[in-house]
């Protein structure tokens, strides 16, 4: 066995300039596509002057990962879809009047990222296609497209509370969607960063948007165990991604608590029927279905790992943010990974990566034997910390 671990980043994020999301749009929106883009500003600091390229270039962007010690990535969106008002991952979902357009957009970027992670680097990288939760008809068939595709999952948005038309995800209707991905092997994953309510124009909105969005980007991994999904599909896989995860054992303690509490057919002033409760315990169809993507794990952060089942738990870099591990993956690690077995170190890194998403790590292998740390290099605690990074690597304890 090779003394190099091979990494998979379970969190990079790509996508296409605007001349190159144009060729992909449906020929009937090219035109006011036209109209949008004359007024539209890129919001994002990463997606600015030079840094920008790093979201569509193979070649850079691999040289870059490589040198970071990284070989493959789970790739999420970056840049902005045509007719969207900022990145995806943090748009409100669309109105009943804005939705086709901004489908038109996401089925754009979704084209793309199917040539672009079937090309060259097809290896490297397992694509997620976007989906709206607005049409749960338009919903399935991006999946069954996606499939056909090559793309590894799907990504379902966090709806916010105050969204008006928009069936939840704990509802039963989901299940179809649910079902294809169970059929297909399609990997549901949802990614932080949307759910927040309109805070309307006041001056403290921006401080409650940071400071509660935690709150409302966490709620998928609770609608989905306790909405039955997993036990009417046990071979479901859903992934929560960039969320953290020190939070997740707290929860699952709540929620088994719950659990249990129903069994006697009350808690407090509320009646449950036996019909209420699910078979197992939400622990329990956790650590059978669902994985976390970590990224950019502080040493408390990687500590959850422990709770949360070492074969629950996927590394991520963050690749290209700002707030990513490039280009000090390897001090990351050392940082919060010192000691750490280094078989139990291969499955975070990339085993579970590779057994979730589909990557053939033998091809993997061969790209870290030139390139990935050592495992006395990982095992080395880091000392200093880099002072020109911003990642809660290692901002945070």
């Amino acid at each position: 066995m090779s003394d190099r671990y091979t990494i998979i980043s379970a969190d990079g994020h790509a996508g296409a300039n605007m001349e190159t999301y144009r060729e992909y749009l449906d020929a009937a929106w090219v035109e006011e596509f036209d109209a949008w883009r004359d007024k539209y500003r890129n919001p994002f600091r990463d997606l600015q002057a030079d840094g920008r390229t790093r979201n569509w270039d193979d070649e850079r962007r691999v040289r870059e990962m490589a040198a970071d010690g990284v070989v493959a990535e789970v790739v999420f969106p970056n840049t902005v879809p045509p007719f969207f008002p900022t990145g995806q991952l943090v748009a409100r979902p669309p109105t009943e009047r804005s939705y086709a357009r901004r489908l038109a957009g996401i089925r754009a970027h979704n084209r793309w990222l199917a040539d672009w992670c079937g090309g060259e680097h097809r290896h490297r990288r397992a694509g997620l296609a976007q989906v709206f939760l607005n049409n749960i008809d338009d919903a399935v068939a991006e999946a069954k497209w996606a499939k056909e595709q090559g793309l590894a999952g799907i990504l379902i948005p966090t709806t916010p509370p105050d969204a008006a038309g928009i069936t939840p995800i704990y509802a039963p209707d989901w299940d179809r969607l649910w079902e294809v991905c169970q059929d297909l092997d399609l990997v549901v994953v949802n990614h932080g960063g949307s759910g927040s309510p309109d805070y309307g124009p006041y001056p403290a909105s921006k401080f409650l948007w940071i400071a509660e969005a935690a709150t409302f980007f966490r709620r998928p991994l609770t609608h989905m165990l306790v909405s039955g999904a997993f036990e009417r599909f046990p071979r479901l896989k859903f992934v929560i991604t960039e969320q953290g995860a020190s939070w997740i054992p707290p929860l699952l303690r709540q929620l088994d608590a719950y659990h249990e509490q129903m069994g006697s057919g009350r808690i407090g002033e509320l009646k449950y029927d036996e019909g209420d409760r699910l078979p197992l315990k939400p622990s329990e169809y956790f650590a059978r279905n669902v994985w976390v993507g970590v990224s950019f794990p502080s040493p408390v952060e990687a500590e959850s790992r422990h709770e949360l089942g070492v074969d629950r738990f996927l590394w991520g870099s963050d690749y290209p943010h700002d707030e990513g591990t490039y280009p000090y993956t390897r001090e990351s690690l050392r940082r919060s990974f010192p000691g750490v077995d280094p078989a139990d170190l291969r499955r975070m890194l990339a085993g579970n990566a590779a057994g979730v998403y589909g990557f053939d790590l033998d091809v993997l292998d061969g790209y870290a034997a030139e390139c990935g740390p050592t495992h006395a290099e990982i095992a080395e605690p880091l000392e200093t910390v880099p002072s020109d990074s911003n990642s809660p690597a290692f901002t945070r304890p």
